[in-house]
């Protein structure tokens, strides 16, 4: 049986701290490849943009899923239990891919995909704390979240370079095959999260869904995550079939866009101390919502700068939505209230809305309706005028 492995310092943990990222690191790049593919999956399997938004669609219902369910599941096991799980699954799924024929055979891997990706956070993170002492998780989250934005620039890089050599079924194959290696070496040599896990009680999660601001709070992530995660599953196919540029090219920004907003989230983070949620949230979704606009509206030179500039400032939300979400929950609610409010969003963000300008894409254009999202970011962030931190929050 596993030992558990004590809390110690960030510098003593770097080892299973790394070895945890890695595997989050593949479990985002897994959902997140199918985007920088998608167009050579709709030319092989003869989709058009309604169902390429569509198999997004049912990746985050499963991922929606098994994030609220995450922790019915960890009770039963253990965290660790749950993150092998995890990263086995994804592996399976990514494999399972290349068989497929169409859009049902695809839609149900996409929908496993979501299913498999969804039970590690909630795991990963109780593992990482299980090891890491309280007054080094600061350091210890910054390391583990580096994983969603290094697969948002790896993905494209890497299937941009496998694609030379392969087609989109080697390169999930790849991506899949390193899950499955990387989920038995943990069964073998992985460290944290031996306890199990605590599922959110129905009355806990009743008392969070008659707050007003949680609902407020749900709009303001489904608005970020569809701008940032909705907007890049389906940019490769704007840029390419709409704008004509080369998939390469296009990949290759997609990339690099990325890159900036590694280094602004930390300033947005420093403005919600110094100014307040509302006034933080007011100016980062002036901001996203006309750079939306721009991508949607603009070509040549100034659409390649907005390619750049909308994602840069749209992960500024993320530490300012937390740091709000935390407000605006009672402070014995504030675990619930992440496992609730971002998988809905989530659901929304990076579902709903890849359906929605794949819809678009295939009736109008993908660039009127990445113009109306811009639209709905606007109004949806005159909202945080509303909003009031929680008088139980303190």
């Amino acid at each position: 049986m596993q030992q558990p492995l004590p809390p110690g310092a960030f510098t003593q943990r770097l080892g299973p701290l790394g070895f945890i990222t890695g595997i989050f690191l593949l479990n985002f790049m897994g959902r997140v490849s199918l985007a920088p593919l998608m167009p050579n999956i709709e030319t092989q399997l003869g989709l058009n943009h309604v169902q390429a938004g569509m198999l997004f669609l049912f990746m985050s219902v499963g991922y929606f899923v098994a994030v609220f369910s995450s922790g019915m599941v960890s009770q039963r096991l253990t965290h660790r239990r749950v993150i092998l799980i995890s990263a086995l699954s994804v592996g399976t799924m990514l494999c399972l891919a290349t068989l497929a024929q169409g859009l049902y055979t695809l839609g149900a891997v996409c929908l496993g995909l979501g299913l498999s990706a969804g039970l590690y956070l909630p795991s990963g993170v109780a593992a990482l704390t299980s090891f890491v002492r309280s007054t080094d998780w600061g350091k210890a989250m910054a390391m583990h979240e580096m994983a969603p934005n290094g697969g948002m620039i790896m993905a494209p890089l890497i299937a941009e370079l496998l694609l030379e050599g392969l087609t989109w079924r080697g390169v999930l194959a790849l991506i899949g095959g390193a899950s499955l290696i990387l989920g038995l070496v943990y069964a073998r040599r992985g460290k944290g999260g031996e306890e199990p896990g605590t599922a959110p009680s129905p009355k806990a999660v009743a008392e969070l869904l008659r707050l007003p601001a949680v609902w407020l709070m749900v709009v303001f992530f489904s608005l970020a995550i569809g701008a940032s995660l909705g907007i890049y599953t389906m940019l490769p196919l704007y840029l390419v079939t709409e704008k004509g540029f080369d998939q390469g090219w296009a990949n290759l920004m997609l990339s690099a866009s990325r890159v900036p907003g590694l280094v602004l989230a930390f300033g947005a983070g420093w403005a919600h101390d110094r100014f307040g949620a509302r006034a933080s949230l007011l100016t980062i979704f002036s901001a996203t919502g006309l750079a939306t606009l721009v991508l949607g509206m603009s070509s040549d030179w100034l659409l390649v700068v907005a390619v750049f500039v909308q994602p840069a400032v749209t992960v500024c939300f993320f530490p300012v939505g937390f740091a709000a979400l935390s407000l605006v929950a009672p402070a014995h609610l504030r675990g619930v209230a992440v496992s609730v409010a971002t998988p809905l969003a989530f659901m929304l963000g990076a579902g709903a809305l890849p359906a929605f300008l794949g819809w678009m894409g295939e009736h109008y254009s993908f660039g009127t309706g990445i113009a109306v999202f811009a639209g709905l970011v606007w109004l949806g962030g005159a909202l945080a005028l509303a909003l009031r931190p929680s008088a139980k929050s303190h």
